[in-house]
């Protein structure tokens, strides 16, 4: 027999919640008290060494005189630096989603053999199980794609007779298979929820002479078309997202649940519930929607005095979302360069000259400018913030077309392939699960029989 699902807030609820929030409060003193680092980062943002990995490295601050000073920020694959690797795939005209992901994995440059034996494979295996589109993701389609994302990561553990097999070489089959999946996992995801709206359902199949970047155009496109550059572009997105190091909150989470011993499509999908946040994988949407704000706003986008103002309100708090966050700015880690952001530049300028939206390219570069100067005037920060890749890819993937529900999702298509390297290092080098502390700051109580205890909710 099935009921109808209460979705409603009742009265109770909300009298459990007021008694949720006075006692769950813990005051801000005790963190100081206990030397607690809050967000495992100390006051001066540096991150609780929690392990060790051979994978990436963020490279933000140099040792001055004995003493660490900010730098301009460096991504280092596997010790490449991510410069060198998007220049090489460029200067030879290739794109490099397929290249960096063998790197991130294996632990080395593929030869030109191994390259092409590696895509063959990545493509071979960009397929779905028979009906899983209709029987999977058509049914209840979500307007967040990362949760239809989720469902079906996990619904295919059903369709894999080895699920729960952790062998390094089953593992790899795992990975391989997710990394060619999850373009048509999310593309398909955002046509089925599309077309629940009343738009035209166009599910194209993947192409396997096509590189990852085109495949994800063509099959979202009704008319499969794209130019070069457009899938240029998003290939370069895919490759700066790929991976940032163990610390970051999904692939730390893709570590944390890898060392109880699970399966992989487990680990995969609670990485696609950390990559969801809004304070982690949605900053580009934030960005996108704030331009949108500042654009109806300021009536001058020339004006840099009428665009500094703007910002000014938003610290305080009176525009956009009135959380006092200029999104887009700043960065847990960087405090002179994202270097993810410099290199998406060079691509953004000559994107907006095509399509013809170069007034916004410049409002774009007239508040990366002023940003850092208005946060570091009315917040009194003087370590310096900057710009970083989420500044500028939400405005790239608004100019591809690409919906906003796939921005995130697209996030993901690139991560996964850092999540996989992690997950294989965890099992290859762990020994131990994952296993912090807290401590406990509720005062211990003597039980009271039920007929003498007051209401909580009185």
């Amino acid at each position: 027999m099935e009921d109808d699902v209460i979705f409603t807030i009742t009265p109770q609820v909300e009298k459990l919640s007021a008694v949720c929030e006075e006692k769950d409060k813990v005051a801000s003193e005790l963190y100081t008290k206990y030397n607690v680092m809050r967000g495992l980062r100390d006051l001066n943002g540096k991150g609780v060494l929690a392990g060790l990995t051979n994978i990436a490295d963020v490279h933000a601050k140099e040792n001055v005189n004995g003493e660490l000073v900010p730098c301009p920020g460096r991504l280092f694959y596997r010790g490449y630096d991510v410069k060198d690797l998007t220049h090489g795939c460029r200067a030879e005209n290739r794109f490099g989603f397929e290249e960096v992901a063998y790197l991130l994995l294996v632990g080395e440059l593929p030869s030109k053999e191994e390259l092409a034996a590696f895509t063959a494979e990545l493509s071979e295996r960009r397929t779905l199980p028979q009906n899983f589109v209709r029987d999977v993701i058509m049914k209840a389609p979500s307007k967040d794609i990362m949760i239809n994302l989720a469902k079906s990561v996990l619904t295919l553990y059903s369709y894999d007779d080895a699920a729960e097999d952790t062998s390094i070489p089953n593992v790899m089959r795992q990975c391989l298979n997710l990394i060619s999946q999850f373009p048509m996992l999310a593309v398909y995801s955002y046509q089925a929820y599309s077309h629940s709206n009343g738009n035209s359902l166009y599910l194209h199949h993947p192409q396997p002479e096509l590189s990852t970047a085109e495949n994800i155009l063509a099959m979202l496109r009704p008319d499969q078309s794209y130019s070069a550059f457009e899938a240029t572009v998003l290939d370069m997105a895919l490759i700066l997202h790929m991976e940032h190091g163990g610390g970051n909150n999904s692939t730390f989470t893709t570590r944390v649940v890898t060392s109880s011993g699970t399966d992989t499509y487990s680990v995969m999908a609670a990485a696609l519930a950390s990559l969801k946040g809004p304070r982690h994988g949605g900053a580009n949407i934030k960005v996108v929607q704030m331009f949108e704000d500042m654009k109806e706003k300021v009536k001058d986008w020339s004006d840099e005095e009428e665009v500094e103002n703007y910002l000014v309100r938003i610290l305080h708090k009176e525009e956009f979302d009135r959380s006092g966050l200029i999104y887009g700015v700043g960065h847990a880690v960087y405090s002179v360069s994202d270097p993810r952001a410099e290199i998406f530049k060079e691509f953004v300028k000559r994107l907006a000259e095509e399509k013809g939206r170069s007034d916004e390219f410049n409002l774009y570069t007239t508040v990366e400018k002023l940003a850092p100067q208005v946060i570091g005037r009315e917040r009194k920060i003087y370590k310096g913030v900057n710009t970083n890749v989420d500044f500028y890819s939400g405005f790239v993937y608004s100019m591809l077309n690409l919906p906003l529900e796939l921005y995130t999702p697209m996030f993901a298509v690139a991560r996964i392939v850092g999540w996989s390297a992690h997950r294989l290092e965890e099992i290859v080098s762990a020994e131990k699960i994952i296993r912090p502390a807290y401590t406990n700051v509720c005062p211990r109580r003597e039980y009271v029989k039920i007929a003498d205890r007051k209401g909580n909710c009185d």
